[in-house]
């Protein structure tokens, strides 16, 4: 039993979106109530009082589409030719590390991107995941990391065609063993969905016999969508068909479904993607690193498509993404009147509307009855903070590092900047070792 209080609470509640001295009180891994921080310490006498002093109180953040078997690519020096288009990059980047991933370098992959999400208040995570000559138990090895540091997620491996039939059979056979065993645990913290990587990798025979695999299972898909101009080319050449009406064809758009990036789509599409009430999720730095284009992000939120933010492997802080999400739309249509409502409607509204497919009890708000997963930011706003300019602080204001404490289903996972679950230093000491022997096979 927990309070946490004495704090600026943004609650993403419309009803009570703000207290200034606010508290939150927590029982189990359920909100009971918000309120007034000396109202509720008279109320709940008994219950253990962790002291915000001043700072900001939040829901935890969501991030809906990440790439935890990137993480051994920070720091690596590979020696390939300059990268062309987004092709080139996937062949010498990512499609060599994850062809040697092993399950160990699975299990430290996640341990330090998880960390990684936790102190910058990310308490929910959908991984995409990828380790072809060790899909079987990759997302097993995720979750029991997940697990170990109480973090929540939803985790799906990406089939494809790239590596063989086998491979691809084995890719299958992960998705729905862990789809089923996700169904049957009772604590709500550990999600699967079915992962495809693209269109473009995927053939008429492969997308069948992932749909048919799918058949009586409660989930839905996670898969890039139009990331690249060459997705698109590939399905006009040989589908006669753009990449949202082809993956419509084979049933895979669909309420539970994520269809990472959009960029390369058309009014037609958006309106495929309204229709099927499809959930799309934007990575900005990503695709700005990957120069792969800027998705036509306001014209799906203004046609009342669900977009949701995340980061593709890029970066763990969530809110470093909300400030390129603001500026990348302003960029791109050289309107400096977008992006900053829709920054932050699909970080706080969005990305809880996604995980609510997921999840029993609401996420990302601050309410009774929703799951205990709050932050405190270490945040002292300049100038006055009220409900009608939250998002504003939040922007210019905050970042994932001011996260100060992290609390999950209502654990304490994170305190004045030290995970409590697990020994970080020895985690990142043993992930560096583990790293420097997958660099080395890199090298061979």
């Amino acid at each position: 039993m927990l309070l946490v209080g004495n704090g600026r609470v943004i609650t993403q509640d419309y009803k009570k979106p703000y207290l200034e001295d606010g508290c939150i009180a927590i029982e189990d891994n359920i909100i009971l109530e918000v309120g007034n921080t000396d109202e509720l310490k008279r109320k709940y006498k008994d219950y253990e009082f962790i002291d915000a002093e001043g700072k900001v109180i939040m829901p935890g953040l969501i991030n809906t589409h990440h790439h935890i078997y990137s993480a051994f690519a920070r720091g690596l020096i590979l020696n390939n030719p300059p990268s062309k288009n987004l092709i080139d990059i996937l062949e010498n980047v990512w499609w060599k590390i994850d062809k040697k991933l092993t399950l160990e370098d699975v299990k430290y992959s996640a341990y330090t991107t998880l960390i990684d999400c936790v102190k910058n208040g990310v308490t929910t995570v959908f991984d995409h995941h990828a380790s072809p000559m060790s899909a079987s138990r990759s997302l097993f090895t995720i979750a029991d990391a997940a697990t170990h540091l109480g973090i929540r997620g939803v985790y799906a491996y990406e089939v494809s065609d790239r590596d063989g039939e086998e491979i691809l059979n084995d890719g299958i056979e992960e998705n729905v063993n862990f789809i089923k065993a996700s169904n049957k645990r009772a604590d709500d913290m550990v999600k699967g969905m079915f992962g495809m990587h693209a269109s473009f990798t995927l053939s008429d025979e492969s997308l069948k016999k992932c749909v048919d695999s799918m058949k009586g299972l409660d989930a839905g898909y996670h898969i890039h969508a139009a990331e690249g101009i060459e997705d698109l080319n590939n399905c006009l050449k040989n589908n006669s068909k753009r990449v949202i009406e082809r993956l419509n064809d084979f049933g895979i758009l669909g309420e539970k479904t994520i269809a990472a990036h959009c960029i390369h789509i058309n009014k037609k599409e958006i309106d495929i993607l309204k229709e099927t009430n499809t959930n799309v999720v934007n990575s900005p730095e990503s695709n700005m690193g990957n120069a792969v284009g800027c998705a036509p992000v306001i014209e799906m939120i203004e046609n009342k498509v669900v977009v949701g933010l995340g980061t593709d492997g890029y970066t763990s802080d969530m809110l470093e993404s909300m400030k390129v999400e603001n500026i990348i739309h302003k960029h791109n249509l050289c309107d400096s009147n977008v992006g900053f409502l829709e920054s932050s409607k699909m970080l706080f509204e969005n990305n809880r509307d996604i995980a609510s497919k997921y999840f029993n009890k609401p996420l990302g708000i601050l309410k009774e009855g929703s799951y205990a997963d709050v932050i405190i930011v270490d945040y002292n706003p300049l100038t006055p903070m009220s409900e009608q300019n939250l998002n504003g602080h939040i922007l210019f204001g905050m970042s994932g590092r001011c996260v100060d404490t992290t609390i999950i289903n209502g654990k304490v996972i994170m305190q004045n900047r030290n995970i409590i679950t697990l020994d970080e230093k020895n985690v990142f000491k043993e992930s560096r070792e583990v790293a420097q022997r997958l660099w080395e096979k890199l090298k061979q």
